[in-house]
């Protein structure tokens, strides 16, 4: 991440309606998971895989003791030879049931997977939508959306990171929950130059 995009994320942490609403979303992901007690499936589009996303909830899931948390990346190109966190095709979408979570990634409107989306709503899967328009179908098939519309201060790939820290964190009263997320967002900022984890 180069250095506009720190800044940009210091400008997050110091107050705009970025932080209330990537918490907001955290929470309700957070939630769904652990009332649930279900998995979590993570989904982007051919051109967009969440893949560092998926490693980011992984170690939020180990530093907040929620395993939940740790998605199954579902991937629209999976072959049996890929390592088995990356083997896991669509047809796994289409064995989504009551008590899991489908969180969709897409900087557009996926069409090809909205179908796949709306069977796994209909057999009683929570779906979370994190893209760029609340307009569309994806939004409206979403139990809970962020969007992260054209021209706004962040992107979609730095407000992953934002979601991911923030599911991560524990629920704790309000100034004091809230100071640790900043924090902990602080040290986000700075670890965004490093290299992608090994194996994502």
């Amino acid at each position: 991440m180069d250095a506009v995009r720190v800044a940009l994320l210091r400008e997050v942490l110091a107050g705009t309606e970025w932080l209330d609403a990537t918490r907001h979303f955290a929470g309700a992901l957070r939630g769904s998971v652990v009332s649930h007690g279900g998995g979590l499936l993570l989904v982007g589009t051919p051109e967009y895989e969440p893949w560092h996303l998926a490693a980011h909830l992984v170690d939020e899931a180990a530093w907040s003791g929620t395993p939940e948390l740790a998605p199954t990346l579902v991937r629209h190109g999976a072959r049996p030879s890929d390592p088995a966190h990356l083997a896991v095709g669509l047809g796994r979408l289409e064995a989504a049931r009551r008590g899991e979570t489908l969180l969709v990634v897409a900087p557009g409107e996926p069409a090809p997977l909205l179908e796949r989306v709306c069977g796994a709503r209909r057999a009683g899967a929570t779906v979370l939508a994190l893209g760029r328009s609340q307009e569309g179908e994806l939004a409206a098939l979403a139990h809970e959306s962020l969007a992260v519309p054209a021209g706004a201060e962040l992107d979609l790939d730095t407000v992953q990171h934002l979601v991911s820290a923030a599911a991560g964190e524990n629920p704790l009263p309000g100034p004091r929950r809230r100071g640790r997320l900043r924090d902990r967002l602080a040290r986000l900022a700075e670890s965004l130059t490093a290299p992608p984890p090994s194996g994502w």
